[in-house]
This record gives structure tokens, C-alpha cells and sequence, in this order.
């Protein structure tokens, strides 16, 4: 018989594994000395030892590889648990992909600026929203094709909502679509959030679709000057296995008198290149 340390050598644990593994009923010793406490094994127990380690190496819990080494579990159901792990393995490791590939872009960014990115950009699902909507047409989505339509089109959704009586329950939202003609204009919809019933009236009352992920970014300053922040976002899409997947709305954060001190929320919709 070995004792616990000589078979701590042989199995390549601790004896403080060996002692946790008794306590928790995985691997009991063959005898324990009743005077000294002392624990011994058997050179048969090498084989459970190691049947316990490979299972745990495969990020089994104790209780499953309990389960396991003392055939609890059948063939079938072990080829389910074999099966799920694997799968949680798969994700694990796109994740870490995915990981991989921002580290990088960061890394090329850095190497070609001389300092670390100050924008920031965030992928995350946008939940379902109910706003209340004015739409016009413009030219292009040049801002400065934008700027003249979208200005009058909210203060004449302001205008409505407020002789409709119904007051808006969250920021502005403004999203855009290539127009019906096809011939580059855009179709520009300035929204705001509210709880009113869906309608068709003075204004359209209706539930903007949810993203199930966007490429988010932060702009400060006036809309005239989205460009650069907007470009920082295409960049990070293309470097980090991402394509644009429509327009980014618009999310207006913060709308003071100062359009200088302007916050807004860039939100494209994206997809695995």
C-alpha cells in the first residue's frame, strides 16, 4: 500500500487534493490507520485517480465526475454531457477568437497613431423601442445634406407631439434608410422615444425593430462633426471581423442649447465578416 504522500507522487496531485477527494466521497483511501489518522492506498486506486483527473481536465464539476467514475451515468447520457461540453468549448473559444482579433485591431491602432484609441467601441444587443416619428428625404447621407432636413423635422415632431399632447419618455432617435427611388437619397427618420399607443396620425407611432448587435461609439460635439467619429467606427468594424449591416442611428444623449456640448450615441448593426 501507498501512503497518501507516495501515492500523491505517483497520481501527480497534492495531498491536500487527496484529502478533499476524501472528504467529498471521490476517491477514499483503501485503509485508515484508527490510532494515527494516516492514510493509505492501493496501487488499483491509480486507475480511479487518473479517471477523475482526465474527466476534470475536461472542465467537469466533482459531482458529475463522481457521477461518472462510480457509473452513474449511462453511456448515453455521458455522450450528451461529452456533447454539451464540447459545445460550451466551441463558444468559449470564439469568444476568445473574437478577443483575439479586438486585441490586435487595439495593437495596429497604437502602432500606426503612436497612442491608444480614446474612442471607444462597444458591441451590444438594442432592445425593441417605441418612438414617435416624422420622415423626410435628403439628397445623401452627407451631413451636410442631413443637417438642413433633420433640424426642421424634429422641431415639427416637437410641434405635434405637443398639440397631440403626448410627451416623450426618452432621447431622440434618428435612423435613416436608402430611399424607395433608389437613386442615392436617404430617407431620414427623426424619432424621439414615447409610451403612446401605436397610431398613424399627426405623427407614426410605431416599435423601432431591436439590433441584435451593434458596433456602438460615443460622439461629442455637434452633428456637422460626426465624420471623424463615424470613420473610427467603420475602421473598427472592418479590423475586428465585423461588416456594417445598414445605417448607425442615432441615439441623442444629451441635446443642450450648445451643439458643441452635444452627446450622441452611434449605433450600426453589424454581422460576422
Amino acid at each position: 500500500m501507498f501512503t497518501i504522500g507516495d501515492f500523491a507522487r505517483h497520481g501527480r496531485v497534492s495531498v491536500r487534493m487527496l484529502r478533499h477527494y476524501d472528504a467529498t466521497g471521490l476517491l477514499r483511501p483503501a485503509h485508515v490507520d484508527p490510532a494515527t489518522g494516516y492514510r493509505h492506498y492501493t496501487a488499483a486506486q491509480l486507475a480511479r485517480l487518473n479517471r477523475v483527473i482526465a474527466l476534470k481536465d475536461l472542465g467537469f464539476t466533482l459531482q458529475q465526475v463522481r457521477d461518472i467514475v462510480d457509473e452513474k451515468v449511462t453511456t448515453e447520457e455521458l455522450r450528451g454531457m461529452l456533447r454539451l461540453r464540447r459545445a460550451e468549448l466551441e463558444t468559449a473559444v470564439a469568444a476568445a477568437g473574437a478577443r483575439l482579433v479586438q486585441v490586435e485591431a487595439r495593437l495596429r491602432a497604437i502602432e500606426s497613431e503612436g497612442r491608444m484609441p480614446t474612442n471607444d467601441v462597444v458591441i451590444k444587443a438594442v432592445p425593441a423601442v417605441r418612438v414617435a416619428e416624422l420622415t423626410a428625404t435628403a439628397a445623401s447621407f452627407e451631413p451636410e445634406a442631413i443637417g438642413p432636413v433633420i433640424g426642421p423635422l424634429y422641431d415639427e415632431l416637437f410641434r405635434r407631439l405637443g398639440a397631440a399632447g403626448i410627451t416623450p419618455t426618452g432621447p431622440g432617435v434618428a435612423y435613416y434608410e436608402d430611399a424607395p427611388e433608389g437613386d442615392g437619397r436617404i430617407s431620414i427618420h427623426a424619432a424621439v422615444q414615447v409610451s403612446a399607443p401605436l397610431q398613424d396620425g399627426v405623427v407614426r407611432v410605431l416599435d423601432l425593430l431591436p439590433l441584435d448587435r451593434a458596433a456602438t461609439i460615443v460622439h461629442r460635439g455637434s452633428m456637422d462633426t460626426v465624420v471623424p467619429t463615424a470613420q473610427t467606427l467603420a475602421r473598427w468594424i472592418d479590423a475586428n471581423g465585423y461588416r456594417s449591416a445598414g445605417y448607425p442611428r442615432e441615439i441623442n444623449l444629451e441635446c443642450p442649447e450648445n451643439r458643441d456640448d452635444w452627446v450622441t450615441e452611434l449605433q450600426a448593426p453589424v454581422i460576422p465578416a
